[in-house]
């Protein structure tokens, strides 16, 4: 196992990495379809995992060396380094800020990690309440799916300092296949969102040629095949591409997971005043499909609207 550890000073009214010592025991909260995979590899990796018991992946996690924790609170006390994988910026807030939660029980020298995807001003909001703890927070989300998650192959965008971010790149390195520190604090969720937006907006752009040839009668995969050997590959193209062609749409990335994420960015936009017409158009798209029940469908389910409005289905 990697031996890192983080001691704080007071410089400048505000709390620094001085130096490194051990990482001992890391405290995961979120065992869902992307958390319980990273766990895993962490606890594969040889590193001691604290889990919080309340859901059947607790007890499977249990089963291969984790050690479980009536609560947020007490997890964060046992643990060296807490990472939190959850659905939305109002679940983490809870997870941390909510009773028996992470901020009642981390303590100076501790680094937190949220890994989820959330919004910026809230990773800021996090990182500045727990820098009055003396704790280290990171904004440290991912993108990758289900599959990079249990190949270790997530690419990680950060914000925070450079010292927690050091100190933190050995767990980094299990989870997944590269990471970078962005900026500040929420440069990491702002880089996610953007991330999110260019995904989306290509799908759409996947949807719409598929559904146009498919309607003039065109070989899809032969298509496919073609696009792939030109400027318009893109993973996007491969993954997704075959997904419509196979009609494959159980959940890599669940549509309504998507949306989430998708209004993150138009918030962000809001905020800085940039229109993003691309970005409100393809998030228009997931929610017909929220209306139309399909929100538990991978995002390339876009298809399927697209073939539905053009007589298709």
């Amino acid at each position: 196992m990697v031996c890192l550890r983080v001691e704080k000073a007071r410089v400048g009214g505000k709390y620094c990495v001085t130096e490194s010592i051990m990482m001992k025991k890391i405290g995961f909260i979120g065992l869902g379809i992307m958390g319980k995979p990273m766990a895993l590899n962490l606890i594969k990796a040889g590193y001691a995992l604290n889990v919080l018991k309340s859901s059947k992946a607790s007890s499977e996690l249990e089963k291969e060396g984790a050690t479980t924790f009536e609560s947020s609170k007490v997890l964060a006390e046992k643990s060296d380094v807490v990472i939190t994988m959850l659905p939305d910026s109002p679940e983490v807030k809870n997870v941390v800020f909510g009773a028996d939660g992470v901020f009642e029980g981390i303590s100076q020298g501790t680094i937190f990690v949220d890994m989820s995807t959330i919004a910026p001003s809230t990773a800021r909001e996090i990182y500045a309440k727990l820098q009055e703890k003396g704790v280290e927070a990171l904004d440290a989300p991912v993108s990758g799916g289900q599959v990079g998650a249990e190949t270790g192959n997530l690419s990680i965008m950060c914000g925070g300092s450079q010292a927690a971010f050091d100190a933190v790149m050995p767990l980094f390195q299990v989870m997944g296949k590269s990471a970078v520190l962005i900026g500040d604090a929420g440069a990491g969720q702002m880089t996610k969102a953007c991330n999110q937006m260019i995904v989306g907006m290509t799908i759409q752009a996947v949807s719409e040629s598929f559904t146009l040839a498919k309607k003039a009668g065109v070989d899809l995969a032969k298509m496919r095949e073609a696009l792939l050997g030109g400027f318009a590959q893109s993973r996007i193209l491969d993954l997704h591409g075959q997904r419509i062609i196979d009609r494959n749409f159980d959940p890599g990335f669940k549509i309504k997971l998507h949306r989430k994420d998708m209004n993150i960015a138009l918030e962000a936009g809001k905020e800085f005043s940039v229109p993003l017409y691309g970005s409100a158009l393809v998030a228009s798209h997931m929610d017909a499909l929220l209306a139309l029940g399909n929100g538990e469908k991978d995002h390339s389910s876009i298809a399927l609207l697209m073939e539905k409005l053009s007589g298709l289905e």
